[in-house]
């Protein structure tokens, strides 16, 4: 299978779009693997470096992971604010105790406009963003967490560091870099 929705400038992504290697994980902040997966994704992208976009997409396994789609769309809300990546990162870190005290601290700490974040929330202001991310994972075939595609193509080997290191680098080395 391959990525039917390709990244453009609304995906949330880290690192330069003229990168030779786009990871693209489709997670869910619940989710144990997902949140396994986050530090190993944190030391490949420090080892890469330039040579590495990776981007984000939302896929909350909501009858697993009751709490995702909450954490989904504050993350979404803290990113309508520019701080998307300090409330992923945030939410991964305490992945343990997610639920609505913990979005609301978080926000909080990070300094967010707390009456627009809430609004945002209760409103579900970002509830189509995180259906869009999710409905674009189902149909390139995404069926579990994380889901993972490098340079467009699904990646289903292990995503433990030395596999998925020897996958992007060779995916660099094709890419010409």
């Amino acid at each position: 299978m391959s990525l039917k929705n390709p990244v453009s400038e609304n995906d949330h992504a880290q690192g330069d779009g003229d990168a030779p290697v786009t990871l693209v994980e489709y997670g869910d902040y619940q989710c144990p693997y997902c949140g396994a997966a986050y530090g190993v994704i944190k030391s490949v992208q420090q080892q890469l470096g330039k040579k590495l976009r990776f981007v984000f997409r939302n896929f909350p396994l909501n009858q697993a992971h009751p709490m995702a789609q909450l954490a989904a769309e504050a993350a979404e809300a803290a990113g309508a604010q520019g701080k998307f990546w300090e409330m992923h990162d945030a939410l991964f870190e305490n992945q343990k105790r997610l639920g609505p005290q913990l979005v609301k601290t978080l926000a909080a700490q990070l300094q967010l406009d707390a009456a627009q974040f809430e609004a945002d929330l209760e409103e579900r202001k970002f509830q189509s963003r995180v259906k869009h991310d999710f409905m674009g994972g189902v149909r390139s075939g995404v069926n579990g967490t994380p889901g993972f595609f490098i340079n467009g193509a699904r990646y289903d080997e292990s995503w433990d560091e030395a596999p998925l290191m020897a996958a992007l680098l060779g995916a660099a080395s094709i890419a010409g870099n």
